[in-house]
């Protein structure tokens, strides 16, 4: 299997982020229409893109403090026990701040 590069899966992960809160954004500033039945339907759309949007922003956050842990050394270990998080987890998430262990125990 190929190295794997953290700096690289962050940076791919903040593009990927960055590029849905941003067509987000764009559907929310769209109008609405005058009927006022489509108007409802539209603003249930709304709340769930807002939802999406929060997510988004969420992950772009993580990836924020993903990336101070690479500068100040602790990225790759588990926030909670201070255990190195597996391999394949950081594989699978890259901002992963917690292994399996002690993310099955958060949920």
């Amino acid at each position: 299997m190929a190295d794997f590069d953290p700096r690289a899966a962050l940076d791919a992960l903040a593009t990927e982020y960055s590029q849905r809160a941003e067509a987000i954004r764009r559907d929310l500033g769209r109008t609405h229409s005058a009927d006022f039945a489509e108007q409802a339907q539209q603003r249930q759309n709304d709340d769930v893109l807002r939802a999406l949007l929060a997510e988004a922003e969420a992950g772009m956050r993580q990836v924020g403090l993903a990336r101070l842990r690479l500068v100040d050394g602790s990225y790759g270990l588990c926030q909670r026990c201070g255990e190195p998080i597996e391999d394949k987890r950081l594989r699978a998430l890259p901002a992963a701040e917690r292994c399996l262990r002690c993310a099955d125990l958060q949920d």
